[in-house]
């Protein structure tokens, strides 16, 4: 029995928190509490177990869904700009070439682990499963065993298991980073030393593989000249409902059906994307997708389910039927997408699911070990067959030519009060390609900064003296750390300079049949004498014939010895590379950003007097 809200299809997703409320909010949020807490003690008085679930469920739902809008109408808008979601499959000439690049290019790398009892795996994607640039077709991935090289095949278990006593493939729970990483755990014996060399070491890893191509993708650009117009395109359409400044509403459809191997696939064919006055994509803060008709539906089941005294399965059988036969009527659906930013122009997207290619390839995929400084002389290769670019890089490299008014610009603020004796102002710039090309080289200089007292305007008075301990400065972290304890005055404003740095970087562009000696390309992979073009100084991006970024797959740099200076590195590409950018940093400037800070209150009541 389901009949709760589908919140797959209703997409919610909460980025931010409310971070200001106007009143109107605010009593929006206190009547939602009262909600809630009167449907959780409604909970109680239902004796019957499977009905208190399904009350549960609905119920729990719609203040979900309730929740959501308050979060995304109260969130301030911000502008945040974000990439180009569909940019992926621009460069491909189908959605199946797509599909098979993805498949084609997912490797395995054995991770090096501090555990002898462990060997973690990360499976390599060529595309990103989260954030603006995510693959978009519906896909599925599933690992089934890891093959040792004693033979043995371990099956894959989605829990590690205490009890276990053998070896072991689970998810790793250690790494938030990398949630698709495996562990392969090995017994371990409580005495007895194990010599990591002579375990079986993890030779591929075996599962299956399922990803969803449309017939098509069509994209409708509209603007606020298209409200209450519908605008299509064979069997797909669009009407924009409403435009306002950080959202807009939109009803969209597909005459055609599903082809028949989708049919009972939950898809969800929308991408819609919004740009702002500069022409930039903005990123999205959440969406709603369920309309009030929809909404009142579900309510008047969960009302259905609220008077009655047992479950059956004659209103099972009830329920399901009319929700079936409500959601046959909606033949048009329904999305109401926020954005961080204000909205001019919109790029609504349809998947074409009237005709799809199911893909579905059975996966053994070897193990590869690149470590990220090896003694070893030999280069391994590394070439996956796929081309694979990086739509980021343009965005990416404008950091390169960063001028000192953009860099001080980019500075934001923060302060943190909750320790009087350790209160901090902290200056945070977006980071940039600027930032990579620094070095390690810093001399930031003088660091000055004044505590002054506040007049009874409000205004800036008279500055405090202080004893040296009284604060500290840290340049290159950008924050100072005061104690007010020492502070002879509550002081309100902080005014100094804070140094920035800056990196003057020359770019230069060379094709691949006449390259300078100490860069040599062998393939997908570009060889960089180090001794010629230090790591700190030097960075390299490759093109192909295209004229597109090559996504770089990873890079290893190979050492004397151990503890000994680096001799070369090896970068490897998705493609091969037509020509090279060359970045040299050539100077590194320190630009002064003069600040006047005005100070949050402290709670100073229990601090020494």
């Amino acid at each position: 029995m389901d009949v709760r809200l589908p919140l797959t299809s209703a997409g919610i997703c909460l980025v931010l928190l409310i971070s200001g409320c106007s009143p109107e909010d605010e009593k929006r949020q206190v009547d939602l509490e009262e909600k809630t807490a009167q449907f959780e003690k409604s909970l109680d008085s239902i004796p019957d177990p499977k009905l208190k679930d399904a009350v549960a469920e609905l119920g729990g739902s719609l203040l979900l869904l309730e929740r959501a809008q308050l979060k995304l109408d109260s969130k301030p808008v911000e502008t945040e700009y974000s990439e180009d979601a569909l940019a992926m499959l621009k460069h491909y000439p189908s959605p199946q070439a797509l599909v098979d690049t993805y498949i084609n290019g997912l490797f395995v790398l054995k991770k090096d682990s501090s555990s002898d009892y462990l060997t973690d795996l990360q499976p390599v994607f060529p595309f990103a499963f989260n954030g603006p640039v995510a693959f978009v077709f519906p896909n599925g991935l599933q690992w089934q065993s890891v093959t040792l090289s004693d033979k043995r095949v371990i099956p894959f278990q989605p829990e590690w298991s205490e009890t276990d006593p053998g070896i072991q493939l689970s998810p790793s729970s250690s790494n938030l980073t990398n949630p698709d990483d495996l562990t392969v755990a090995y017994p371990f014996i409580e005495g007895l030393d194990v010599d990591r060399k002579q375990q079986p070491q993890p030779v591929s890893l075996q599962g299956k593989v399922e990803v969803i191509a449309p017939r098509r993708l069509y994209s409708f650009d509209l603007t606020r000249q298209d409200l209450g117009k519908t605008r299509s395109n064979d069997n797909l359409s669009v009407t924009l409902l409403k435009l306002a400044d950080n959202y807009a509403e939109i009803e969209y459809s597909n005459s055609a059906p599903p082809a028949p191997e989708v049919s009972e696939t939950p898809l969800n064919p929308l991408i819609v994307q919004a740009r702002d006055g500069t022409g930039q994509f903005i990123s999205r803060s959440g969406s709603i997708n369920q309309t009030t008709a929809q909404i009142a539906f579900y309510q008047k089941q969960l009302a259905k389910l609220q008077q009655q005294k047992t479950w059956s399965e004659t209103l099972e059988k009830q329920l399901e039927e009319e929700q079936r036969t409500f959601e046959k009527q909606q033949t048009r659906h329904y999305s109401k997408v926020y954005f961080n930013g204000t909205i001019e122009t919109l790029e609504v997207s349809l998947l074409d699911f009237s005709a799809a290619t199911v893909t579905r390839k059975d996966l053994s995929l070897p193990v590869r070990h690149f470590e990220a400084n090896t003694t070893s002389k030999t280069i391994q290769p590394l070439d996956l067959s796929v081309v694979v670019y990086d739509d980021q890089a343009i965005s990416w490299l404008k950091g390169a030519d960063l001028s000192a008014e953009q860099l001080k610009k980019g500075v934001s603020i923060s302060q943190s009060v909750d320790d009087p004796s350790a209160a901090r102002i902290e200056f945070n710039h977006l980071r940039s390609f600027n930032d990579e090309m620094l070095g390690s080289s810093f001399s930031p200089g003088e660091s000055p900064v004044s505590f002054f007292t506040e007049d009874g305007g409000g205004k800036r008075d008279e500055p405090i003296e202080l004893p040296p301990q009284a604060f500290q400065i840290d340049p290159l972290r950008g924050t100072i750390t005061y104690d007010l304890n020492l502070f002879p005055e509550t002081p309100a404003y902080a005014v100094g300079s804070m140094p920035l740095f800056l990196a003057t970087v020359e770019k230069k562009t060379v094709d691949a049949n006449q390259l300078p000696a100490g860069l040599e390309l062998k393939g997908n992979t570009l060889v960089v004498d180090l001794k010629r073009f230090p790591a700190e100084d030097w960075r390299f991006f490759a093109r192909d014939d295209t004229g597109n970024y090559l996504k770089e797959i990873l890079s290893v740099s190979h050492d004397a010895h151990a503890q000994g200076p680096a001799l070369f590195a090896v970068h490897y590409f998705y493609g091969q590379p037509a020509r090279l950018e060359t970045y040299q940093r050539t100077d590194l400037t320190t630009v002064q950003y003069g600040f006047e800070v005005k100070l949050d209150k402290a709670d100073t009541s229990h601090l020494d007097q």
